[in-house]
């Protein structure tokens, strides 16, 4: 048992690893009744959730809380509530930050995931795409299709959705939006903020660009294959880390040497100015069509 993740103080007594005098020391941290991590441990979403699945015996770690166990950065929010599935059962006390849903769970929709059971990357789609917020839903099924390799069209027939209409409409929704291309939220976000904006043509997730002799040059975002012109979302990484900006610089000269155009977006033109990225993405899409004596 190691003390350094989220443990039961009952089995670590249980095992001689210490005593109930020391799990009130300064040398843990309470998470819960009878759950406990070391002190120093950072208390992240992930220990939260590890914490509140061994406080719940029997509970299955689902929604937002699944998505992070799986190892998908894609969670709207940090602090959220820990949802737990804990199948027909009804548990009468429920500690904050925890949320309990009653269930029923087919066997391959659990995972075990370091020993913690988890919803499985296609039921926490699936249960996302049903509850969350359209974007979110997209976002949720855009990552793990992408993680786990599946088809978001998959979702469509799972037999939980048979009595749950406003669920499957809100799925069917997500789904039509959804693309396992798409290697990250923002540029899931980018993507629809794309879709129908007039005057914009809807753009290639993850295009492959290749020179004029047939050379891979690599792949970008967004793309317009027609316009050699590409979209590159720049998160933060992409300004602090040195490697990484020196690997886009080389990568943006590598481009331009084929022919094509970059233009970087950034969380300040997704997140506060969109329509500002949108109209200045017009125009210079419109004057690359001109460059290049392409019609509109």
């Amino acid at each position: 048992m190691d003390l350094e993740q989220p443990f039961r103080g009952s089995r670590a007594i249980a095992a001689g690893l210490t005593t109930r005098r020391r799990l009130r020391g300064p040398g843990y941290l309470a998470l819960g009744r009878d759950t406990y991590v070391a002190a120093g441990a950072v208390v992240d979403d992930r220990v939260r959730a590890v914490g509140a699945a061994l406080e719940v015996p029997g509970a299955v770690v689902a929604g937002w809380s699944a998505v992070l166990l799986h190892g998908v950065d894609a969670a709207p929010r940090s602090g959220a509530p820990v949802e737990l599935v804990v199948g027909p059962r009804h548990v009468r006390r429920v500690r904050p930050g925890r949320v309990l849903r009653q269930d029923v769970l087919a066997e391959d929709e659990v995972w075990d995931v370091d020993g913690v059971r988890v919803t499985s990357p296609r039921r926490t789609a699936l249960d996302l795409a049903s509850r969350a917020e359209h974007l979110d839903g997209v976002i949720a099924v855009d990552a793990l299709a992408h993680a786990f390799r599946f088809d978001p069209d998959e979702l469509l027939d799972h037999p939980v959705l048979r009595d749950n209409p406003r669920g499957r409409r809100r799925l069917v929704a997500v789904v039509a939006d959804a693309d396992a291309r798409a290697e990250s939220p923002p540029e899931t976000r980018l993507r629809l903020l794309l879709r129908g904006a007039p005057g914009i043509a809807e753009p290639t997730p993850q295009l492959v660009v290749v020179d004029d002799r047939g050379r891979d040059v690599g792949r970008v975002d967004l793309g317009w294959r027609r316009l050699r012109t590409a979209l590159e979302y720049q998160g933060d990484h992409h300004r602090t880390d040195r490697a990484q900006w020196r690997r886009d610089a080389v990568r943006t000269t590598e481009l331009a040497a084929a022919g094509w155009l970059v233009l970087p977006v950034t969380a300040h033109d997704l997140f506060v100015d969109p329509q500002g990225l949108l109209r200045r993405l017009r125009m210079a899409l419109a004057q690359r069509a001109r460059e290049l004596g392409l019609s509109p």
